[in-house]
């Protein structure tokens, strides 16, 4: 295939489908030090109206990484649906963008279409798009997950509360926990990430909220955010599990890197169907963000945009009740600004909406990015806008444990208020129930974490 242009006089030409996916992509500081940025906005622009004219098969047939040296390309190439791709694999991919934003095009059509993508076109039609772009596309897109509620139904928006504390402490934790609680925080999941990854002291913290969960009677789901094999035997020693988490990454040499592989996920999956205390269908949890291939050399030369789709396209494959991308967590040498890290956010959430899955966003930079709370609080409301799935709550937004900002327990309810959504429906129902809630907003008692020392 010849991927060539000629713009203001000047021909472009690029060596690969990799080559030009990676010269497409917006500007990211982690291209830049892979060296595969394009080198001016006028190559970046060639590189489009390239991509543009590129049929969907071009993209399956030419992974990033060869189907027969990776299993996470087997593995999503394999779960591709082969009559609804022969629906599509004509279409070029500035076809497959004018289809996504047509206001004829429904959410059940692209959730249709979504069983036969893989990664690279997901990321491919994603670098068409200007940011207004990917929220009216991903606002269509609704995915629906159920575990001990139902996540991702229109109006709604769900927090994750994550009462991390830096030495794993109980009752830090605990009083963490029901101060989330009190501002409607920890409908999606109560998700601690231990400093401690044993099995005794994981299962200490998923027994403790457990035992507040059940106390209250809180449709929610527990995790604590250990190494899935950490959890695995915290579950067959009979710790009370509400979802299984782990990290992932777009290729098998990350994958590796992360200690994981497809067949352990696979294991872990089946145990969790077998143990996790909540009803299900959907019971894992995986984080992801752009640059974790690059950071451990397990990039292949491919940029981190198309990596992060592949994130999603093999996320599919254990039918999570959500996913996130932890959008500014891995630094300024993947994303070096709040502008890099706003369009990170809103690439990453509508990519894993066309995939299929139910994604949320870690609203977050690290303390020695070019951001600001401010920059936070404009890719929470785009983000919102887009019809995200949830979001994190951490007390003052300021994380003890991990040294991170993010979004407060606050900022859920803030967000709720300003475009009309709401808590998950079940976890709604409680709030009224307990008196938290009334009438669509908190009540006067919520931010009393001492509500919770009365039962």
């Amino acid at each position: 295939m010849l991927l060539r242009t000629k713009l203001f006089g000047h021909t472009y030409e690029f060596a690969d489908i990799k080559d030009l996916l990676a010269k497409a992509n917006e500007e990211k500081s982690g291209d830049q030090q892979a060296g595969i940025a394009a080198r001016s906005a006028a190559e970046r622009v060639a590189a489009r109206h390239v991509l543009a004219e590129v049929p969907l098969s071009a993209l399956r047939e030419n992974p990033v990484v060869p189907y027969d040296e990776d299993e996470v390309t087997r593995a999503i190439d394999d779960a591709v649906n082969e009559r609804i791709y022969d629906e599509i694999k004509g279409w070029t991919v500035g076809d497959f963008r004018e289809w996504l934003l047509s206001n004829k095009t429904t959410s059940a059509d692209i959730r249709r279409v979504s069983n036969a993508l893989t990664g690279e076109m997901v990321a491919g039609v994603t670098k068409l798009m200007g940011n207004m772009d990917l929220v009216v596309a991903a606002r269509k897109i609704r995915v629906v997950t159920h575990n001990a509620n139902t996540m991702g139904l229109p109006g709604t928006l769900a927090s994750r509360l994550q009462p991390n504390h830096p030495t794993d402490s109980v009752d830090g934790i605990r009083a963490a926990t029901y101060e989330g609680l009190s501002f409607g925080s920890g409908d999606s999941v109560i998700g601690i990430n231990p400093s401690d990854d044993t099995v005794g002291s994981v299962s200490r913290l998923l027994e403790m909220t457990w035992d507040v969960i059940d106390k209250w009677e809180i449709p929610t789901q527990n995790c604590v955010l250990a190494h899935v094999t950490t959890q695995m035997e915290a579950m067959k020693r009979g710790a009370p599990v509400g979802l299984v988490f782990q990290s992932i990454a777009g290729s098998q040499k990350a994958m590796e890197s992360f200690g994981v592989s497809v067949g352990l996920l696979d294991e872990a999956y089946d145990l969790a169907k077998k143990h996790c205390v909540t009803a299900g269908p959907n019971y894992m949890y995986f984080e992801t963000g752009q640059g974790s291939a690059l950071s451990a050399d397990a990039h292949h030369g491919a940029d981190q945009l198309v990596l992060e789709a592949r994130n999603y396209a093999i996320a599919k494959r254990w039918q999570p009740f959500q996913v996130n991308t932890v959008v500014g967590f891995i630094g300024p040498e993947y994303l070096y600004d709040s502008v890099q890290i706003i369009r990170a956010g809103l690439e990453d959430h509508f990519m894993g909406k066309l995939t299929g899955i139910s994604m949320g966003c870690d609203v977050c930079y690290t303390n020695h990015a070019k951001a600001d709370q401010n920059s936070n609080d404009n890719l929470a409301v785009l983000l919102a806008s887009a019809g995200v799935n949830f979001i994190m709550g951490i007390p003052m937004g300021d994380d003890a444990m991990l040294s991170y900002q993010t979004t407060s327990y606050h900022d859920a309810p803030s967000l709720r208020q300003a475009l009309g959504l709401r808590p998950l429906p079940e976890f709604e129902a409680w709030m009224e129930e307990v008196g938290l809630w009334k009438d669509g907003q908190l009540t006067d008692i919520a931010g009393d974490a001492s509500f919770f020392l009365k039962r």
